[in-house]
């Protein structure tokens, strides 16, 4: 039996047009008033003809002087109205004879439509319109007419009759006020009734651009309540995951101290602040949920290792997960040269292990005598049983979504204790998105690069210059210097990129034959693709070919030149990302971002704030700003973060309130889930796997 708030409910919605409303996510009456308006018409008042000009949207009223059928190229019915002050040609190409009939010399027609410059001066081409009968014509609308967002299907003028059906359904009081007065009150905010009531039917002074803009107090309203929603529940899985408690892992220094004495540098201050800050989570009984930001080269590896060290302190087992096995391996080989000679095993764990060696891996994780694992996405995998994991460090969250990090959790619960979870990212998220998309995690930000790296001088240019950066590459390789030349294509095609890769080091092969040139893209084998990047990293090649596989993690200090080809296709973040592989060495450093003309205008501006910033978050807002969150965060991170009226970016201002409330009203469970439910109506909350 159908609810109260079903879509059902409504006259006129049957079977076929529920489905069509479903399309626009409508499936209750609570949906379509949320369904909001994309702009207004005013069709409040009469505007005379003879003030009409070209784009004008609007009311006129007139007597029908002419009324004829026009052959030609298209069959079309003209009818010439008159109301005192011009005239105005009315275009119908699809029409009636009683439609004809209805617009006969004589009649007096008001109609809605856009002025366009016409054979004979200005037309409306198929108006709205109404002629009067024996009881003369209604009166003009008396608030601004919403214009919905739509389907194939289905029609302004029957969405505005159910939006009337559903407003009057609102005054019976079905829809329940869930932000307390308090809150109200305090940042200012309408009442819901009030808001829609005012969305839909604007008056007639309403301010239109602050409507447009989506900054008037009734949308701000609305998106205050729904930017509410998500961060609740991401409070709610924080709370969750704290209430099973963790081990409290207090740092002794057993391995830490001799750890720090070996290394040929000092950490920054930033370093010192951030591992503090673990250290003192890591020392809790519950489980540690931080983000670590950091620029790419700014050390975040060595936090990780100083947290694997206070677990293996206390008895635990730490685990760090890498997108890719290029950057795992990278890992493993760090925290296998920096921890063997304290006695600690590292084990690996990636899809290329197989055999022999794969078993034996796999024992050591599960008797415990690996301390630290190093691996992929295949630390998730079923066979992998850990013995006692206290710590789980995810490098590039990005790239993996809410899901999978907490599915790595469930591998160290034993019934009673969740291990600590570290999350790292050289990706720079925008603090609106960190206050959003991750307000379940602590953030500590690396915000220090540590000393002896150098600049990277970023130029672009057109790629008919191409033969100009291939003379540089010979001159740079000729000084010692190692080059990566990366080739982008489609982002979503890797087979094409991998193509792309392959004919390029091909052609600079024949065009560089003194060179050694090596190619890496993402459908070599794991072990190939090894390979390559080692004899890179020991200076055997001169010239690395990639795709963008190379993004993460990849650090060879005598790398100094970057040449990126249509960097146009990338996101700012990837490039960025990309441009990190160079600068990690105390010589100049280069990246050379070379497009292809013509470059649309926001391709322009997105190039240029590469060339004149190498600040990772900058560059992150600008990407948003360009981008949205989606493209910013990856889909997988956000496909659980789809808003109906917020926008993060438009929307920022409010978060601090947004958090700020959130706080006060986790102390009341039943309104939270009332929220929660009204907004995430799927009831995908982010926090169950």
């Amino acid at each position: 039996m159908a609810s109260a708030n079903d879509i059902t409910q409504l006259k006129g919605v049957g079977a076929a047009m529920a489905l069509k409303l479903e399309r626009l996510g409508i499936t209750q009456i609570q949906d379509l008033l949320f369904h909001l308006p994309l702009r207004y018409q005013d069709r409040t008042r009469i505007v005379p003809i003879g003030s009409l000009q070209p784009g004008d949207e609007v009311v006129v009223e007139g007597e029908v002087r002419v009324s004829d059928i026009q052959m030609g190229r298209r069959r079309a019915l003209l009818c010439r109205i008159q109301d005192g002050t011009g005239t105005l040609t009315l275009r119908f190409f699809h029409f009636s004879a009683a439609q004809k009939n209805g617009l006969a010399p004589g009649k007096r027609v008001r109609c809605f439509g856009e002025a366009r410059p016409g054979p004979n001066g200005l037309e409306m081409v198929h108006p709205e319109y109404r002629a009067s009968g024996n009881d003369g014509l209604q009166p003009t609308d008396t608030h601004l007419t919403p214009v919905y967002p739509m389907t194939e299907g289905l029609q302004q003028n029957k969405l505005r009759k159910l939006m009337e059906q559903a407003l009057s359904w609102l005054d019976t009081g079905h829809i329940e006020e869930l932000l307390p007065a308090s809150v109200r009150s305090y940042w200012k905010l309408p009442e819901l009734k009030a808001a829609l009531r005012y969305l839909h039917t604007p008056p007639v002074d309403a301010d239109q651009h602050l409507l447009l803009a989506g900054r008037h107090p009734a949308q701000r309203r609305l998106a205050f309540e729904e930017l509410l929603a998500h961060h609740l529940t991401l409070l709610k899985l924080r709370q969750q995951i704290q209430q099973d408690g963790a081990p409290a892992m207090a740092a002794t220094g057993h391995f830490s101290q001799p750890f720090l004495a070996q290394l040929p540098f000092s950490l920054t201050n930033a370093q010192q602040r951030v591992s503090q800050e673990v250290a003192v989570d890591l020392a809790q009984p519950r489980p540690m949920l931080r983000l670590i930001q950091g620029d790419v080269g700014s050390g975040k590896t060595m936090i990780a290792a100083l947290a694997a060290l206070q677990a293996v302190e206390n008895g635990f087992q730490a685990a760090i997960m890498a997108p890719t096995e290029i950057l795992a391996e990278q890992h493993f080989n760090n925290f296998q040269a920096w921890l063997e000679p304290l006695g600690i095993q590292v084990a690996w764990l990636v899809g290329k292990l197989k055999g022999k060696r794969r078993e034996q891996q796999l024992a050591s994780i599960a008797d415990g005598s690996a301390q630290v694992v190093v691996g992929t996405h295949a630390l998730f995998q079923d066979e992998v049983r850990f013995y006692n994991l206290g710590l789980a460090i995810i490098d590039e969250q990005h790239r993996f979504g809410v899901h999978q990090r907490l599915s790595l959790r469930e591998k160290g619960r034993d019934g009673i204790q969740t291990p600590h979870q570290l999350i790292m990212t050289a990706t720079p998220i925008p603090r609106t998105l960190t206050m959003s998309a991750y307000a379940d995690l602590d953030c500590s930000i690396i915000d220090e690069l540590p000393p002896g790296r150098t600049p990277v001088n970023t130029v672009v240019i057109d790629d008919s210059r191409r033969d100009q950066v291939i003379s540089r590459v010979r001159a740079a390789c000729q000084e010692g210097k190692q080059v990566y030349w990366v080739c982008t294509l489609i982002e979503e095609s890797e087979a094409l990129q991998c193509q792309a890769a392959e004919v390029t080091a091909e052609q600079l092969k024949e065009q560089l034959v003194e060179l050694r040139i090596g190619l890496v893209h993402g459908r070599m084998k794991a072990a190939e693709k090894a390979e390559v990047m080692q004899r890179f990293k020991q200076a055997e090649l001169d010239l690395l070919v990639a795709t963008t596989v190379i993004e993460v993690g990849v650090d060879v200090p005598n790398a100094s030149v970057m040449i990126i080809e249509n960097p146009e296709r990338l996101g700012l973040s990837q490039l960025h990302q990309l441009r990190g592989r160079v600068g990690r060495g105390s010589v100049a450093s280069h990246c050379v971002l070379m497009y292809h003309a013509p470059l649309s205008k926001q391709g322009k501006e997105r190039l240029a704030v590469m060339r004149q910033t190498t600040d990772g978050f900058r560059i992150a807002e600008k990407d948003l700003e360009l981008r949205g969150p989606g493209e910013v965060l990856g889909t997988r991170q956000t496909g659980d973060m789809q808003f109906r009226i917020a926008d993060l970016q438009r929307d920022s201002d409010l978060l601090d309130a947004v958090r700020d409330a959130a706080t006060q009203l986790t102390q009341e469970p039943t309104l939270t889930s009332a929220i929660t439910r009204r907004w995430l109506a799927q009831g995908e909350e982010y926090g169950h796997v």
